[in-house]
């Protein structure tokens, strides 16, 4: 007697039961009443549901009743059994789905056999997944793309570049469709040098989530990537460079780094931009060479890449660079007070406190640190001369001055620790309250959490989520349909503003520019 007999008759309970010890067990004998629930259904969804969740657990083990299913008419049924294919990975199950995959004509179930099919990953998967990269369906197309690169596909990577140059094109940049996004996975996962060097060709790709996409993937192909990129330096323009610089930083190789350096020497950071974010670079990888010449960038005069180069030593510095620093600041004059104050802003807490120990360097740090207004930059650096202990380090920190209390928001994202910390330093001074976000999604959480922002500033390339789909998804925001957003980039193509102004940016800064330049716009924009 089987444990269906008479199903249908049975409370909900027993039935639950019954179907419960049948997937625990996958009893094939019960394969034939299963199948007759599932085409006479009971009409109790949960029941129904827990029937086909049941006849699936059953067919995991019984793969010859799944291959045997693929060719049901029954197509619900073909269906399942293409699921149970792919779930359990029934290798002999792949020739049949292949056929399939050549003749069937609904797209839906296409996508189920080629989903399948790629969970089994046959031998011969590449050849059957090629005949699909052009599919009109998207989803089918970049599912044919992403096991390009899982397959390592060479002769698919004609088809891989001319979905990434299609949306790089005058008419189309404005798109950024699956498939490009996959076919850039697809390159980078290959990771063979023609990959690799298209990837980094197409750098600063039109679009600029194209662009990020672009600027993960070589990021995770890592250390191969570099040499791609380091031809940017000498025969790139400004935004290929400072891209090309942003990745190998991100990478965090020595190679890069030394790279960086012959950069330098060799005269391929002129340029404001560039040299920023070159040394930037410098400072996330850390090398040797690397912080010998961040110590030479304390000689520089602007502001921000002063602050790129004071960051990057915050995070590296030895005891001899320290000295080194210590010496610069106790010199006196214009340039020392430079340097103490991008100590101050970038919050150096560690610089500080080794740098506070000579007392006429302390002296100078204290005056830069006086003249604050963010309340987070002197509690914290409070804290600090606390924790050193001293009498005088106290009586320092009790004389630091109160900061006043803001009366509006900025919200500012930017994938840059020393950008940030020049934002923060002129909004407090101009009595804004900062909000700060390392990229779009993590600015676009303080809306989420309720914060309302006077008016944001953003930048246009940053990881996870860039500025443009930040603006988009602000302007689609509850109260944040009117406020002024400010665009600080570094873009020198005039398509890249269009394309930004039409998603809801309300002017453009660019960098480098002065401090008094960004609270010139910032009281333009917030009407004084």
């Amino acid at each position: 007697m089987s444990k269906l007999d008479g199903f249908h008759d049975k409370d909900f309970l027993e039935q639950v039961t019954i179907l419960n010890e049948i997937a625990s067990s996958r009893d094939s004998s019960t394969l034939n009443g299963l199948m007759d629930l599932f085409e006479n259904p009971t009409g109790d969804t949960g029941v129904d549901y827990m029937v086909v969740n049941t006849l699936n657990a059953v067919l995991g083990a019984n793969e010859d009743a799944v291959i045997q299913g693929l060719h049901s008419q029954n197509l619900a049924f073909r269906t399942l059994c293409i699921r149970t294919a792919g779930e359990y990975t029934f290798p002999d199950a792949a020739e049949p789905l292949a056929e399939m995959a050549e003749d069937e004509t609904d797209t839906d179930r296409l996508a189920e056999i080629l989903a399948a099919l790629a969970k089994i990953h046959p031998a011969n998967g590449a050849s059957i997944f090629r005949a699909f990269l052009g599919h009109d369906d998207p989803m089918i197309a970049s599912l044919a793309m992403e096991m390009a690169g899982a397959y390592a596909d060479s002769q698919a990577v004609i088809f891989l570049k001319a979905a990434v140059e299609a949306t790089d094109a005058t008419h189309s940049y404005d798109q950024c469709d699956i498939t490009t996004w996959k076919a850039i996975d697809a390159l980078a996962t290959m990771a063979t040098p023609e990959a690799i060097a298209f990837l980094a060709a197409n750098v600063h790709h039109k679009n600029p989530t194209a662009r990020r996409i672009i600027t993960d993937a070589l990021v995770r192909v890592g250390e191969p990537a570099i040499a791609h990129l380091e031809s940017h330096y000498g025969q790139g323009d400004v935004d290929q460079r400072i891209l090309a610089c942003n990745i190998i930083g991100f990478i965090g190789s020595r190679k890069g780094a030394d790279g960086l350096v012959q950069g330098f020497d060799k005269g391929y950071f002129t340029e404001p931009n560039v040299r920023y974010a070159a040394f930037e670079a410098l400072g996330r990888i850390g090398t040797l060479k690397g912080l010998v010449c961040l110590v030479d960038g304390l000689m520089e005069t602007d502001e921000l890449i002063l602050m790129a180069v004071v960051t990057g030593l915050e995070r590296h510095a030895a005891p001899g660079i320290l000295k080194t620093i210590s010496d610069r600041i106790a010199e006196g004059g214009e340039r020392s007070s430079r340097i103490a104050h991008a100590v101050i802003a970038s919050r150096a807490l560690r610089l500080f406190q080794e740098l506070y120990k000579d007392e006429t360097v302390g002296t100078a740090l204290l005056v830069e640190l006086k003249k604050s207004q963010d309340p987070e930059i002197l509690s914290d650096f409070a804290t600090r001369l606390e924790e050193i202990g001293t009498d005088r380090s106290k009586a320092d920190a009790a004389s630091l001055p109160k900061p006043k209390t803001a009366t509006r928001k900025a919200l500012a994202a930017d994938d840059s620790k020393s950008m940030l910390a020049l934002y923060r330093s002129i909004l407090t001074d101009m009595g804004i309250e900062p909000l700060m976000a390392v990229n779009g999604q993590e600015a676009y959480a303080y809306v989420e959490a309720g914060e309302f922002a006077d008016v944001v500033i953003t930048d246009m390339n940053m990881p996870v989520m860039d500025g443009m789909e930040l603006v988009g998804k602000l302007r689609g925001s509850l109260g944040y349909e009117d406020v002024p957003i400010l665009m600080v980039t570094t873009e020198s193509e005039g398509s890249q503003r269009e394309m930004a102004s039409k998603t809801g940016v309300t002017a453009f800064l660019t960098k480098p520019f002065k401090p008094a330049d960004l609270k010139a716009k910032l009281i333009e924009m917030l009407g004084g």
